[in-house]
């Protein structure tokens, strides 16, 4: 079955004007200022509060959190990479952190072997 177009039709709050979109929720026609895009769906506002107080799609996972979330779950994982870089310093021996690792290296700082040191 072929659903009505909107052609023809009466806007249900402004008899005068002519419809220019049916709601996809209750099936009723509606000129341009009655109807408005949510979610990628035509839809009315007495459907988009209804949809507004629970009556609509709930979304899912991580989404459902929002932002909070995100934000929390950014940080912890920022954490997580600093510790685990900290650790990594720490397990360095001793002499790498004191100089000597650099110092026994001149390649490192384009020193040449006949080039004195200061």
């Amino acid at each position: 079955m072929k659903a009505p177009s909107p052609v023809g039709q009466r806007c249900v709050n402004h008899p005068e004007r002519e419809s220019s979109a049916r709601c996809l929720s209750c099936g009723r026609f509606y000129c341009r200022e009655c109807v408005t895009e949510h979610d990628g769906r035509i839809i009315c506002a007495a459907c988009l509060a209804k949809a507004g107080e629970g009556g609509g799609d709930r979304r899912r996972g991580l989404h459902a959190l929002g932002t909070p979330a995100a934000l929390i779950a950014a940080l912890v994982l920022a954490y997580a990479a600093f510790y685990t870089a900290g650790r990594a310093l720490i397990a360095l021996p001793s002499a790498f952190h004191e100089g000597a690792a650099a110092a026994s290296d001149t390649s490192t700082y384009g020193m040449h072997e006949d080039t004195p040191r200061p």
